[in-house]
């Protein structure tokens, strides 16, 4: 694609970029055995351990924006690969709690070391990870992701 989006909607240049660090990504945490949407889940699972939560996977769901299912096939695939464990929450027998094992730990620090080198590499077009440019740009990004999808009305659907 040409780096001038004339003519680009805005959703069209948000999935390129996406599925342009989707890629590299993915290209970048497979060494260490990772998908992208497997990094997705343990980066976001050893993130919310540090703050003290031990998620369930539809709380991780939630958080990642991946579908519950999707949570529940990654996790079973982590937890064959010795990364996660997987146990039934005493309080609720129907949710599944996820911790990192060590092995697990050791792996998801050395791929957010690796994904924040990436993201700096990415983002030194808007000055780095740390530049204003690139603070102004998460939060035009969040406000989007705050958007409810909700689906259109009749009314919304419907050509004047």
């Amino acid at each position: 694609m040409s780096t001038n989006p004339e003519g680009a909607t805005p959703g069209f240049l948000v999935w390129r970029l996406s599925m342009k660090w989707r890629v590299a990504v993915d290209r970048a945490v497979a060494p260490l055995g990772l998908t992208h949407a497997q990094y997705s889940l343990v980066a976001s699972l050893y993130g919310m351990h540090r703050t003290g939560l031990r998620p369930s996977q539809r709380q991780l769901a939630d958080h990642t924006g991946l579908e519950p299912l999707y949570v529940s096939k990654l996790a079973r695939t982590l937890e064959a690969a010795g990364l996660v464990e997987r146990t039934r929450d005493p309080a609720d027998p129907r949710a599944v709690r996820l911790t990192l094992t060590d092995q697990g730990r050791e792996v998801t620090r050395r791929a957010i070391g690796i994904v924040h080198g990436l993201l700096e590499q990415l983002l030194t077009p808007l000055g780095g990870l740390d530049a204003p440019r690139t603070k102004a740009f998460s939060r035009e990004l969040a406000t989007l992701l705050d958007v409810p999808l909700d689906p259109p009305t009749k009314n919304e659907t419907e050509q004047p």
